[in-house]
C-alpha cells in the first residue's frame, strides 16, 4: 500500500514538474528593432518578434490599411517641454499616449493630471526604468503595480492598460507576464535618436527625421525631453494631416489585425 502511494506521489510530482516546465517562458533578452520601409510604406520587424507580439496581444503597428498615426511619448523625467507638447495637442485636437515612470509621477504630477483631464492615455513605463528581462516576475509585478497605484492615487483613474518596456528591452517572459497583469505592450514603427538632450539639432532636423519615416499605421515614439520635438510637433501634425493622415488613440487600435 505504501509503495502504491509513493508511486502515485512520484507520478504527481513528475507531472507537476513537467507542467511547470512546459509553461515556463523564455527570458532571452531582445532589443526592439524594426525595419523602415521605403516610400512611406509600413515598417516591418523580425518574424520571431511578430510571433511573440501576437502571442501576448502586443503590437508595434496600427491599422495599415488606413492613413492612421498614433502619437506616443516616453516620459522618464520632465525636462520642461511636456507643457508645450500638451498645448500643441490641445490646439490641434490630437490624442497622445504618455508612458510615465515612478519618477515622473512623483515630480510632474500636475502634468499627469492634465494629460488625463485632456483625454490622453497615460501608460506604464515601469517605476525605476529597469531592463524588464533583468528582473524576476515578483519585481516586474512590483515595478508595474507601483506605477499604477501611484497613478490611480494621483488621478483617480483606476485603469492603466498599456506598457512600454524601458529601452525597448523585452523577452517572451516579460511580454506574457505583463499581459497576464492586464497590460498591452506597445512598441513602435517610427522613431529617431531624439533623447540625447545635449545633442539636439534644431526644429527642422526633428521635423525632417519624423516626416521621412511617416507611414500608414505608424506608432510614433517621441521623447518629450527634446526641445526640438516640442518645437516641431505642430508642423508635423499639420503636414501629416495635409497628406491625408488622421491621428488616433491607442484605444482605437484593432488588436485582431494581422501583422505583415
Amino acid at each position: 500500500m505504501k509503495k502504491a502511494i509513493a508511486a502515485v506521489l512520484a507520478t504527481v510530482l513528475i507531472f507537476s514538474c513537467f507542467c511547470n516546465q512546459a509553461f515556463a517562458y523564455d527570458n532571452k533578452k531582445y532589443n526592439w528593432s524594426y525595419k523602415p520601409a521605403p516610400t512611406h510604406t509600413p515598417a516591418d520587424t523580425e518574424p520571431h518578434y511578430k510571433e511573440m507580439l501576437e502571442a501576448s496581444d502586443s503590437y508595434f503597428l496600427g491599422e495599415t490599411n488606413e492613413k492612421s498615426l498614433y502619437l506616443t511619448f516616453d516620459n522618464g523625467y520632465e525636462n520642461g517641454y511636456t507643457e508645450k507638447v500638451l498645448d500643441t495637442l490641445a490646439e490641434k485636437g490630437v490624442p497622445g499616449a504618455f508612458f510615465v515612470t515612478g519618477h515622473y509621477l512623483k515630480t510632474a504630477g500636475e502634468l499627469v493630471k492634465r494629460m488625463v483631464n485632456e483625454g490622453h492615455i497615460v501608460g506604464n513605463h515601469s517605476f525605476h526604468h529597469p531592463s524588464l528581462p533583468a528582473v524576476n516576475d515578483e519585481k516586474l509585478t512590483e515595478e508595474l503595480e507601483s506605477v499604477k497605484s501611484m497613478f490611480t492615487e494621483l488621478t483617480g483613474e483606476p485603469e492603466m492598460k498599456y506598457l512600454r518596456a524601458p529601452r525597448g528591452e523585452f523577452s517572451e517572459r516579460t511580454l506574457m507576464t505583463s499581459n497576464q497583469l492586464g497590460y498591452t505592450n506597445v512598441f513602435w514603427s517610427l522613431a529617431y535618436k531624439d533623447w540625447e538632450v545635449d545633442k539636439q539639432k534644431g526644429k527642422e532636423y526633428a521635423y525632417e527625421q519624423v516626416m521621412k519615416r511617416i507611414h500608414p499605421g505608424a506608432i510614433m515614439l517621441i521623447h518629450s525631453v527634446s526641445p526640438d520635438n516640442a518645437a516641431a510637433l505642430g508642423d508635423i501634425i499639420d503636414e501629416c494631416e495635409k497628406l491625408g493622415y488622421t491621428f488616433r488613440s491607442l484605444d482605437e487600435l484593432s488588436l485582431q489585425q494581422p501583422l505583415p
